[in-house]
């Protein structure tokens, strides 16, 4: 049984907990700063709480974060001035620079770095979602998740690998939303958008649907995709290619970020005047 540390156990993060817990190890996480319905969803799947970073890094031989991009290196930061010594994992949407960045920082603490990146939506069903890891130490995170349905696959020791691949998928999947996002605005704006659907449809039964869907869908999460568009410009800057497209992603994300704390999904409309709002 490991002692693993969660930093911190949002939608994702929770799940990612509930795989370790399921897998027979400990999961601890840190209260202190953190929201009410952070504490919901510890104390919903039984984490073990620990208020204070400092006990949480002495207690903790594994740590992992998970949260939105622009809080890695923050994240990495408070963990080494608190003294942790172990396995870290960072499993953020991030480029493979700051990945390499992170994992300096780490390992000039003595501290075991791993690179991770996670594709697919909270790991609660089997094969829904996979955990890439690539560094020296990618075997021990890989076995803090035996048993549950969180799906890993190590696919190398260079750090920057695990971080390359998320950026490279995220930048269609991700990267393509935003895009439908733009054109359905760009259209609305227009007068076009009944003509665009018939033409789409035409080509494709039902993909009008599939589109609105998609946008109206993406819009709770829009305030963390800003971020990891951000990262994946970088990240083709860095290969020698245009990064023009993904940042003009991170604006349509942006934009929409106005619904981070809604309870209910926007309609379409409510979304396309976000869009067209600057």
């Amino acid at each position: 049984m490991t002692k693993i540390g969660i930093l911190h156990p949002g939608e994702m993060g929770i799940s990612v907990a509930a795989c370790a817990i399921k897998s027979g190890h400990q999961v601890y996480w840190t209260s202190q700063g953190r929201s009410d319905k952070t504490r919901t969803r510890a104390e919903k799947y039984e984490l073990l709480e620990i208020r204070e970073l400092l006990k949480f890094c002495e207690t903790c031989e594994i740590i992992l974060s998970i949260c939105p991009p622009h809080a890695a290196e923050d994240v990495t930061e408070s963990v080494i001035e608190a003294g942790f010594k172990g396995v870290y994992l960072d499993a953020n949407a991030i480029s493979p620079q700051r990945a390499i960045k992170i994992g300096q920082m780490l390992e000039a603490n003595d501290i075991q770095f791993v690179d991770g990146g996670i594709i697919g939506g909270p790991a609660w069903t089997l094969k829904g979602t996979r955990l890439y890891l690539s560094g020296d130490y990618s075997e021990e995170i890989a076995s803090c998740f035996a048993n549950g349905p969180l799906e890993t696959k190590i696919i190398g020791i260079e750090i920057g690998k695990a971080s390359g691949l998320k950026m490279c998928y995220a930048a269609y999947s991700k990267g393509t939303t935003a895009l439908l996002s733009a054109i359905l605005a760009t259209a609305e704006s227009l007068g076009v958008r009944g003509e665009l659907y018939e033409q789409w449809d035409l080509d494709e039964k039902s993909f009008s649907e599939q589109v609105d869907r998609r946008v109206t869908r993406v819009t709770g999460k829009a305030w963390r995709f800003e971020g990891e568009m951000r990262e994946i410009a970088e990240t083709f800057r860095e290969a020698g290619l245009p990064q023009g497209f993904h940042e003009a992603a991170a604006e349509i994300y942006r934009r929409m970020a106005k619904f981070k704390n809604s309870n209910e999904t926007p309609s379409l409309n409510d979304v396309l005047n976000a869009l067209l709002t600057q």
